[in-house]
């Protein structure tokens, strides 16, 4: 029977289950044409729960262990909630256009994959995370595929591969995690961390350690498991791909540092090489593919690769400063892709795939969208003073000081790449002409511009003033470390 000391560090994940059971029971009294008013309430739930994490005691450990709480996970609870409280709104107009009359399943499956996402931060043990993995995975693809039916020969054509494409990777990935996973539980005889990072190493211990770290890489995005992200980022609804570009990344990470600093601590040089070959390909690949795209979505696909490359050299570095870096980079971007595929809904709300010509003219058709924009775009490069520069700066002084000086210019150097093809979207939209003669004004619902200039707060916000942010991000990482304040 869970006790109070159970439950307290279950607190978040406990009001988030209340907040969906509320949405279902509204969503059953609705009548269908006041569905629109579901998307707003997630938002606003979602939005609360986020508030309440700054008033909720979390600490302690749940189940004998299996699941603790604390700064770090609280934090990277916050992420999640305040990427899905901008989706839902930013997702109102779209999911009433497309989806009329399935609206409600929409936020719930939103609600649900999020719960996945709130618990596998604080999980410990390996049942725990795969459960959470799953929570989180399964309804996402579904909502890629979600608009499947909704038009067989026009614009959401792509739907249906998108979906089935990231389900079939998420099932390779899966089972090649519990695969590794298999060998880690067979030498260790145990599925909690601490007492798995107390194992001594072996040949097979090692092999399962780099076969679960591989298969993890797929939850963020990165390569080798990376074949999905182009064409689902292209064929589902952009408002949700805002949505699974980011919060999954976020809580992926999470998960692939607690099995690197937890599970595996005492033998963390013998899967170090596989996360530096993930980075030094991740950043190659992903910058490297997008110079060539026309698609914007495709485009930011491959941009998105290339950044968890660079997330992932903060796993290289380690330490508290290298994995509170990590924190902090994720914080920002979560504010910055997800700006920038909002306002490329705003642009074409009609359409998934979105190209360059879409952006074509856009100073003159909407000043401030091109504006916001711009600066997600120079965020993503790295461009002084976003929040994006910040992010790649900590992380590159976290490996320069952790003896990685190599990496840090390699680095660099593919962020001049990125450049040229981040400058040739915000060329379209300030030096492009207009896709037809007279300038059309983009509408943007309030909704939506509420969602995009929040965005557009956090990175001008986080990157005027950074210290704070880097000084939670910091202190979460200490404790997850158990380091003193």
């Amino acid at each position: 029977m869970p006790t109070a000391d159970d439950l307290r560090p279950l607190a978040v994940d406990l009001a988030l289950l209340g907040a969906t059971l509320m949405l279902f029971a509204v969503d059953l009294g609705l009548p269908h044409g006041r569905k629109r008013w579901l998307g707003v309430l997630s938002s606003a739930l979602l939005a609360g729960l986020f508030v309440l994490t700054f008033f909720v005691d979390t600490e302690g450990s749940a189940f004998g262990g299996s699941y603790v709480g604390g700064a770090w996970p609280l934090l990277f609870k916050r992420i999640a909630l305040a990427a899905g409280a901008l989706a839902a709104l930013g997702s109102v107009d779209h999911v009433d256009r497309h989806f009329p009359t399935r609206q409600g399943e929409f936020y719930l499956l939103m609600m649900f994959s999020l719960m996945g996402m709130t618990l596998l931060p604080g999980a410990r043990d390996l049942l725990l995370f795969v459960v959470a993995f799953e929570m989180m995975g399964i309804p996402l693809a579904m909502m890629a595929s979600y608009a499947k039916t909704e038009d067989l020969k026009g614009v959401h054509r792509h739907a249906a591969e998108a979906g089935l494409k990231l389900y079939l990777i998420s099932a390779v990935s899966t089972a090649i995690t519990l695969f590794g996973l298999s060998y880690v539980y067979g030498l260790t005889g145990s599925t909690r961390l601490d007492v798995i990072a107390q194992a001594p190493l072996s040949p097979l211990l090692g092999v399962g350690m780099m076969l679960t770290v591989a298969g993890m890489s797929f939850k963020v995005g990165a390569v080798p498991f990376h074949m999905w992200v182009p064409d689902t980022y292209q064929g589902a609804p952009t408002p949700f791909v805002a949505f699974l570009s980011v919060a999954p990344k976020a809580s992926g990470f999470a998960a692939m540092t607690a099995m690197l600093l937890v599970a595996f601590k005492n033998n963390r040089e013998q899967v170090l090489s596989v996360v530096l070959l993930m980075s030094l390909a991740s950043i190659t690949i992903g910058n490297l593919l997008a110079l060539p795209q026309k698609d914007v979505k495709r485009l930011l696909a491959y941009s998105g690769i290339a950044q968890v490359g660079y997330m992932l050299i903060g796993l290289v570095a380690g330490g508290s400063y290298g994995v509170g870096m990590l924190l902090f980079f994720v914080s920002g971007y979560v504010a910055t892709n997800m700006g920038a595929f909002l306002v490329l809904e705003a642009i074409a709300p009609q359409r998934t795939g979105i190209t360059l010509d879409d952006v074509k003219g856009l100073s003159r058709r909407s000043p401030w969208l091109a504006a916001a924009l711009l600066l997600f775009l120079l965020s993503l490069a790295g461009i002084p003073f976003v929040v994006g520069f910040w992010g790649k700066l900590m992380v590159f002084m976290a490996a320069y000081q952790a003896g990685y000086g190599w990496l840090v210019l390699f680095g660099a150097l593919m962020a001049i790449v990125s450049l040229w093809y981040y400058l040739q979207v915000a060329r379209a939209a300030y030096m492009g002409d207009a896709p037809t003669e007279e300038v059309v004004p983009v509408k943007v619902t309030p909704t939506l511009a509420t969602a995009i200039a929040v965005c557009l707060t956090l990175v001008l916000g986080m990157g005027a003033y950074p210290r704070p942010f880097i000084e939670q991000a910091s202190a979460a990482a200490r404790s997850f470390l158990g380091e003193a304040p």
